[in-house]
C-alpha cells in the first residue's frame, strides 16, 4: 500500500539529514555546498516536471553496505522491462522502435514535428508506456502518421501496421484501466494482465474455480504474479512469472543481482529474506511469497532495506495482479527515531479509533516506521513514485507479524524544493490560512503521512468469515482502503495525544492539514483531470470522496463554507472540531464497509462523492493554475551508482552521480537493462 505524491506535496518536507554537496562535482564524497545550490528541477514537458533527488547518508555507509545498495538497485533495474509489458502488450515494441529513431535518424531534429515527437517520447518514457501514468488515457500524438512513418524509414526502424494503428487510432485500447462498473472491466482495459480476448466473466469464472485456500484464515495472494490467457478453444490458463516462466529472462537477471546481495547482507534475517525472495522468483510459488513477506517483516535491523517484486494491485481493474516495482532505501536515523513514537503507540490509536469495537484489533502487532532516503527506484515506482509505503499487503501477515512503513524523505524533500509557493498563495482563503501553512505545513504533511501508513493501513479487522476486500469490494477496494487510511490520519492529527507525545507543539498542525486536504480534495487535484472527464484514479477518488463527503454533510452547520471573492472560489473551514467529528463518522462507515464486505455501500460512497467532477470548479481551477506554470505531475531522475574496481576487478567502492538528462537516463537504461523479447 502506498501514499502517493499529490498536488500539495510541496508542503510535505520531512526532517531528513542533509548531505554535503555541490552540483558541479557529482560525487557524494566531494559535495561541499548546501541544498540551495543543488539543481532540483531539470525540465518540464506536457504536464510533467522532472526532478533530481540526493541520497543523504550514502557516503557514511561502509563498503559492504554500499555494495548491498548497488546490487539491490541493479536487481530493481533488471526488471524494468516487466513493467512496460505489464502496462500494455505493445509497449516494448513501440519503445524499441522509438529508441532506434532517436539513435539513428539523420533528418531534421529541429522542426516542430520533431519537438512534438520528443514530447510524446518523453511522456511515454515517463509512464512506461503509451498510456498516461495517472489518468490511464492513451497519448494522442501531436504529429501525423505520415511524419512518424518517415522517421521509421529514416532510421531503419520497423513497426507493423497493427502497432501503427494502435499509436494513431484513438479508439484502439484508449484506456489502460477501466473502472466503470457498467462496462466490462477487463475488456475495457488495455493493461496486459489479461490476453485481449478475455472477458471479466472469464476472469471471475477462473478465479472462482482455481483460487482455493487450504487455510481460509491465511489466504494466498492468488493471481498476484501471473497473466491470464485464453486459447482459441476458450480454455483460460495462468502464466506465472518466474525464472522459467513468463518474464523469465528478466527475472533471471534480477536473481543474479539478488544473489550478489546475499553475500553482503547486513545480518542473517536480512539474508534469509533475500534468499526467500530468490526462491520465489525461481518458482513463482505464492506459499514462498508469504514466507518471504514474513521473513522480510522480521528483518528489522540494519541500515538498508528494499522493496522488490510484484506488489501493488492498483493497475489491475480486478485488483489481483501485482505490478513490478523496486525501491532501495537507506535509513534516515534521526527522523526515524522521532517518528517511531507513532508506531510505538499504534495500540492507543486503535483503541481510540471512532470505529465499531468489533472492527478493532485487540492487538496491533509489529508496526515499524522509518524515514528513509531512496537510493534507486524502478518499475511501478519510477519515474513517478510514492512518498510512503506500507507493506506487506496481506491482511493475515500484517495481523500476525506486523508490517513495515516507510516515508521516502529525500523524495519529498526534492519534490518540495522543485516548486515554489504559488499554489498556496493562489488558493488559500486568507492570511491566517497561509500563516498556518507556512508555520506547520511541512510538519502536518509529515504527520499525516505517518499516521496514514503506520496507523491507518495497520488498523481495523474484518468480521469473521468475511472474504478479503478485493473479493468483496472488488474495483472499489483500493480507493476505499486509501480513504480509510487517510481518515485515520485526519482524525488523529487533530488530537491532543500527538502534542502529549511530543510529536507536535500544537493541534494547529491539524488545522494546517485540514486546510490543505480540503483544498486538494475539492479543488487542486482537479488540475490532473482533463476537461469533461471524471475521476478514475484510486487515490484521487479517495481524496475527493473524503473531502466532498464532509463538505456535503457539514453544509447544515456551514462547517466548510465556499467563499467567492473577485470571481474566485475559496474554501474556508469554520469549525475544525466539527470537521473532525465528520471525519470520524466517515471513518466509522468505511471501516464498517470493509469489515463487513458491503459492496453496495462502498460503491454508493465512491460513485456519489468520489467520481463526479464539478465542471465549473474544474474550469476555474485550470484557469487560475495556468498562469502559475507548475505542472501537476512530477517524477524523478535516479542517481547513478558507479562501481569502482581494483586491478582484479573487485568492487572497492561505489560512487554516486546525479544525472540531469531524463531522456539520457532512459536511453542508458534501454541499453543496459533490456532483457525481454517483444511479446506481441
Amino acid at each position: 500500500m502506498r501514499y502517493t505524491l499529490w498536488i500539495l506535496c510541496c508542503l510535505f518536507i520531512f526532517s531528513c539529514s542533509q548531505p554535503d554537496g555541490t552540483t558541479d562535482t557529482k560525487s557524494t564524497e566531494d559535495h561541499n555546498t548546501d541544498l540551495e545550490n543543488f539543481k532540483w528541477h531539470t525540465e518540464s514537458f506536457a504536464d510533467i516536471k522532472m526532478i533530481r533527488y540526493q541520497t543523504p547518508g550514502f557516503d557514511k555507509l561502509n563498503a559492504n553496505q554500499k555494495k548491498l545498495v548497488y546490487f539491490l538497485t541493479q536487481a530493481g533495474l533488471a526488471g524494468r522491462d516487466i513493467m512496460w509489458d505489464q502496462n500494455y502488450r505493445h509497449n516494448l515494441t513501440i519503445r524499441r522502435g522509438i529508441e532506434k529513431i532517436i539513435q539513428d535518424y539523420k533528418g531534421d531534429r529541429k522542426s516542430t514535428d520533431w519537438n512534438n515527437f520528443m514530447v510524446y517520447t518523453k511522456r511515454m518514457m515517463f509512464s512506461s508506456g503509451i498510456h498516461h501514468h495517472y489518468s490511464n488515457d492513451k497519448f494522442n500524438p501531436d504529429f501525423s502518421k505520415e511524419y512518424f512513418t518517415s522517421l521509421l524509414k529514416g532510421s531503419g526502424a520497423k513497426l507493423s501496421d497493427e502497432v501503427l494503428n494502435v499509436i494513431f487510432n484513438p479508439e484502439i485500447d484508449a484506456k489502460k484501466i477501466n473502472f466503470d462498473p457498467s462496462k466490462d472491466l477487463v475488456q475495457g482495459s488495455a493493461v496486459n494482465f489479461y490476453s485481449p480476448n478475455i472477458t471479466e466473466a472469464d476472469v471471475d469464472a477462473y478465479n472462482k474455480a482455481n483460487f482455493k485456500n487450504a487455510n481460509p484464515d491465511k489466504p494466498l495472494a492468488h493471481g498476484l504474479n501471473s497473466k491470464l490467457v485464453k486459447a482459441k478453444d476458450g480454455k483460460v490458463t495462468e502464466q506465472v512469472y518466474s525464472a522459467n516462466g513468463l518474464y523469465g529472462a528478466a527475472i533471471k537477471e534480477i536473481i543474479k543481482w539478488l544473489e550478489k546481495a546475499t553475500t553482503v547482507a547486513e545480518n542473517e534475517p536480512q539474508k534469509k529474506a533475500l534468499e526467500l525472495l530468490i526462491k520465489y522468483y525461481q518458482t513463482g510459488d505464492l506459499n514462498v511469497w508469504d514466507q518471504y513477506n514474513i521473513a522480510w517483516c522480521q528483518a528489522t535491523e540494519g541500515d538498508i532495506d528494499y522493496i522488490n517484486s510484484f506488489i501493488e494491485v492498483y493497475q489491475d481493474p480486478k485488483g489481483y495482479k501485482g505490478s513490478y516495482e523496486s525501491i532501495v532505501q537507506i535509513k534516515d536515523f534521526d527522523a526515524s527515531a522521532r517518528m517511531a513514537v507513532v508506531a510505538e503507540n499504534a495500540q492507543w490509536f486503535e483503541d481510540n479509533s471512532p470505529t465499531m469495537k468489533l472492527h478493532k484489533k485487540d492487538t496491533v502487532v509489529g508496526v515499524s516506521y522509518k524515514v528513509v532516503a531512496v537510493a534507486g527506484e524502478a518499475g511501478d515506482a519510477s519515474p513517478s513514485t510514492p512518498i510512503g509505503v506500507n507493506l506487506p499487503n496481506s491482511n493475515w501477515i500484517r495481523a500476525e507479524y506486523g508490517s513495515k512503513s516507510v516515508s521516502l524523505g529525500n523524495i519529498i524533500l526534492a519534490y518540495s524544493n522543485a516548486d515554489g509557493p504559488g499554489l498556496l498563495g493562489e488558493f488559500s482563503h486568507d492570511d491566517e490560512e497561509k500563516a498556518l501553512a507556512k508555520k506547520y505545513g511541512k510538519l502536518s504533511g509529515k504527520m499525516h503521512t505517518a499516521l496514514h501508513e503506520v496507523v491507518g493501513h495497520a488498523s481495523g479487522q474484518l468480521e469473521k468469515d468475511v472474504a478479503t476486500p478485493k473479493e468483496t469490494l472488488k474495483n472499489y477496494a483500493s480507493p476505499l482502503e486509501e480513504a480509510r487510511a487517510d481518515l485515520v490520519g485526519l482524525y488523529f492529527i487533530f488530537d491532543q495525544k500527538l502534542v502529549d507525545l511530543g510529536l507536535m507543539e500544537s493541534t494547529d498542525v491539524g488545522k494546517a492539514q485540514y486546510d490543505s486536504y480540503i483544498k486538494n480534495g475539492l479543488m487542486l487535484q482537479l488540475r490532473r483531470i482533463e476537461p469533461g472527464k471524471n475521476i478514475e484514479q484510486a487515490h484521487m477518488r479517495n481524496r475527493q470522496l473524503v473531502a466532498n463527503w464532509v463538505f456535503q454533510k457539514g453544509k447544515k452547520d456551514n462547517v466548510i463554507e465556499k467563499v467567492v471573492r473577485d470571481g474566485k472560489t475559496y474554501l474556508n473551514i469554520t469549525d475544525y472540531d466539527k470537521l473532525r467529528e465528520l471525519f470520524g463518522k466517515l471513518l466509522f462507515e468505511i471501516q464498517r464497509i470493509k469489515s463487513q464486505g458491503d459492496y453496495e455501500a462502498g460503491k454508493a460512497l465512491i460513485e456519489e462523492y468520489g467520481v463526479i467532477v464539478d465542471k465549473e470548479i474544474h474550469a476555474e481551477v485550470l484557469k487560475r493554475s495556468e498562469k502559475l506554470n507548475i505542472p501537476p505531475y512530477g517524477g524523478f531522475i535516479n542517481p547513478k551508482l558507479v562501481p569502482l574496481t581494483n586491478d582484479a576487478g573487485e568492487i572497492t567502492d561505489i560512487k554516486v552521480t546525479y544525472p540531469d538528462d531524463f531522456m539520457g537516463q532512459m536511453l542508458d537504461y534501454a541499453k543496459a537493462y533490456s532483457f525481454l523479447p517483444n511479446y506481441n
